[in-house]
């Protein structure tokens, strides 16, 4: 599902125009992507949990070469499911 198409499902839910509509979902992406940017844990009941979690320095190997290098620390981004959902999914 691409983004244009959220908007028109929001439009189509609420009777938004699609201007509307796509200021609304833009506006709640903002929000989501500002929380996750400043390291908070986003969670949304029924829905589940966006977490940014740190990773060390690890030393890692060239697959091509064989030689060892160190790969950098590194911010990542994890999604637990809720329950909700993960029963919704294997239904």
């Amino acid at each position: 599902m691409t983004k244009a198409e959220i908007f028109e499902k929001v439009q189509d839910g609420t009777g938004m125009t699609k201007k509307e509509s796509s200021e609304m979902v833009e506006a709640v992406f903002s929000i989501m992507k500002s929380t996750l940017e400043s390291g908070e844990t986003l969670k949304i009941s029924g829905f589940g949990r966006f977490e940014v979690k740190q990773k060390a320095n690890r030393r890692g190997r060239n697959p091509q070469t064989g030689e060892s290098i160190t790969i950098e620390a590194r911010r990542i981004l994890t999604f637990k499911p809720s329950n909700l959902l993960r029963d919704a999914i294997n239904k």
